[in-house]
């Protein structure tokens, strides 16, 4: 319970205080978008590792090495818990948008936060909005900013089973042929989903893949691309039992 009061305070205040916090980033982002852009992302990111403190989350991360420091990337990860996005975005590297579902960009300062870090809101349910979102991610990319998106389309209960990957997903990196990253995270459900509204103490492993390079590709791979991803990703997934242990 302890855990949980400490989150909740801390959130408060950083929502509290980020307020006018937001209102000097939109003044920097004035005179220097990039800058702005960038202090945004350690911002949230430094807020994210603080939760991830406050929860005792401990972080095993692999292949980071894997993830290219100088040019957008799409990565793709499985998506078992709430924290899944904490953990991930706390270690990008660069610019990084989230496709995140439309509902959220009616939280209040939540969603001011996203925009600032270029999330973008899919509808699940208008095809026809859902693909000028995709078209965005594809601006986006385009523009050297990373887009990160969970294939399954919701939360999914079984941790080394995945549900099927849309392969509309994929269009992000086929139409701008930047590398996939796959991610593979073990164990965050364990840090909420698994005893909620309780935290718990968990070790937690974020895996990165090789990239795959859509250009690189064979046609028929190329055209089943989400299926090839989701079967790296289950296989991350084995892999990653090795480096579980008790925190």
């Amino acid at each position: 319970m302890i855990r949980l009061i400490f989150v909740v305070i801390f959130l408060l205040l950083y929502f509290i205080l980020g307020l006018p916090v937001l209102g000097v980033l939109w003044l920097i982002g004035k005179r220097n978008k990039p800058a702005a852009d960038i202090a945004s992302l350690r911002i949230v990111q430094w807020a994210f590792k603080v939760i991830l403190f406050l929860c005792g989350t401990k972080l095993t991360v692999i292949g980071e090495e894997n993830v290219p420091k100088d040019q957008p990337v799409l990565y793709i990860a499985n998506h078992q818990s709430y924290f899944d996005i904490v953990v991930s975005y706390s270690r990008c590297p660069g610019l990084t948008g989230y496709i995140a579902k439309d509902g959220l960009e009616k939280v209040p300062i939540l969603s001011i936060w996203m925009k600032r870090l270029y999330c973008l809101f899919l509808n699940r349910q208008d095809i026809k909005e859902g693909m000028k979102t995709i078209l965005k991610g594809i601006d986006q990319i385009k523009h050297g900013i990373s887009m990160c998106i969970f294939p399954e389309g919701t939360r999914n209960d079984n941790p080394k089973e995945l549900l099927p990957f849309k392969e509309g997903s994929f269009k992000l990196a086929l139409k701008t042929g930047c590398p996939i990253i796959p991610i593979a995270m073990t164990n965050t459900p364990k840090i909420y989903e698994a005893q909620a509204p309780l935290l718990k103490k968990t070790h937690v492993v974020l895996h990165y893949g090789k990239p795959i390079l859509p250009n690189e590709l064979d046609a028929d791979t190329k055209k089943h691309i989400g299926v090839y991803t989701k079967c790296v990703i289950e296989q991350m997934l084995e892999e990653n039992e090795q480096y579980l242990e008790t925190p």
